[in-house]
């Protein structure tokens, strides 16, 4: 990097990240244009933050062990459940709410197959991820009675 030699980034990282902020903002910008619920909004943005924050910290350092461990690729398999169940619900608040516990499920079982297997101890950043994803759950919940009562 430019400014420090605490961060060994190239330019293939660079462009990694840029194509990550590039999809989560257009994910975004597609949900924000869909509906003008702020609460939905603001549960997309809470889920989409999640998911980025878990692609850059599995690829930056690894969550199990270091960066190179292959069992960080069972995070994929969470990013793939809660990608899976959205397109279900079709995108409704009621179905996403749904969809994000069974993401939260998913993170949770990632953890505890870490740790069975003696892989390490993932529990730290696992409460982290799926607290924000049962939050962003209560918003998409929130969300759906809101329409319902409109």
């Amino acid at each position: 990097m430019q400014f420090t030699d605490e961060v060994n980034w190239g330019p293939a990282d660079f462009a990694i990240f840029g194509l990550m902020l590039f999809g989560a903002c257009g994910a975004y910008e597609l949900a924000a244009r869909m509906t003008g619920n702020r609460v939905y909004r603001a549960a997309v943005a809470l889920a989409l933050l999640t998911a980025f924050l878990l692609i850059w910290v599995t690829l930056a350092v690894g969550i199990i062990g270091d960066e190179g461990n292959p069992a960080n690729l069972m995070f994929g398999g969470v990013l793939c459940i809660g990608i899976v169940s959205a397109f279900i619900a079709r995108f409704r608040a009621s179905g996403m709410a749904l969809a994000l516990l069974a993401t939260a499920l998913a993170q949770t079982l990632v953890a505890v197959i870490a740790f069975v297997a003696g892989w390490g101890n993932a529990s730290a950043l696992t409460v982290i991820f799926v607290v924000l994803w049962l939050a962003s759950a209560w918003l998409f919940h929130r969300a759906a009675r809101r329409a319902a009562t409109a």
